[in-house]
């Protein structure tokens, strides 16, 4: 458990699942740039029993308040394989939650926290170019923009564009650092 002023950063237990599935399979909780592919709860509920959420090429956090209400979760994968690093990616459910500081405390921890414990030189993470929000979170956590990838994801019935930022390892402050934050 990682625990920083205002979140606290947790693998998943069983008693999240159906609170959980239920807000990353409602739409309108995901906000207005995630993806609206639903989640399978019998295929999530299968990959947490198998790795318990946390693997080499996938994991996954919980984002909690201080009271431990889900506020979003976060996560790693590495795509493609030949990449040296991973791609973060994140969530805060429902409007009220969002805009509070919760995903930017929530990033800095989870980038000290793999460069702390992952062999890698890099993260990456990608988002609608219009999202203005994940921008100012990544560009606050110290990501520098690298470009614009152009009709990169489908969603919503069209292709549209993302920016991918990046932060290396000599970028990033310690651990200690990122939950005294």
């Amino acid at each position: 458990m990682l625990e920083g002023p205002n979140v606290i950063l947790r693998l998943f237990t069983e008693d999240d699942l159906d609170e959980f599935l239920k807000l990353e399979n409602t739409c309108a909780e995901m906000g207005e740039f995630a993806p609206v592919e639903l989640r399978s709860p019998a295929a999530f509920r299968k990959h947490l029993k198998e790795t318990g959420g946390w693997g080499d090429k996938l994991g996954r956090m919980l984002i909690t308040d201080r009271s431990d209400r889900i506020l979003g979760h976060i996560m790693f994968i590495k795509e493609p394989s030949f990449q040296s690093g991973y791609e973060v990616g994140f969530v805060i459910f429902r409007r009220e939650n969002r805009g509070k500081g919760y995903t930017t405390e929530a990033l800095r921890v989870f980038s000290a926290y793999l460069f702390e414990v992952k062999p890698i030189p890099r993260l990456q993470l990608s988002t609608h170019v219009d999202n203005a929000a994940a921008r100012r979170v990544a560009e606050k956590c110290g990501y520098k923009l690298e470009g614009t990838l152009r009709q990169m994801f489908f969603t919503r019935g069209a292709y549209v564009d993302y920016v991918l930022y990046s932060l290396l390892r000599g970028e990033c402050p310690s651990l200690a650092e990122a939950l005294k934050a």
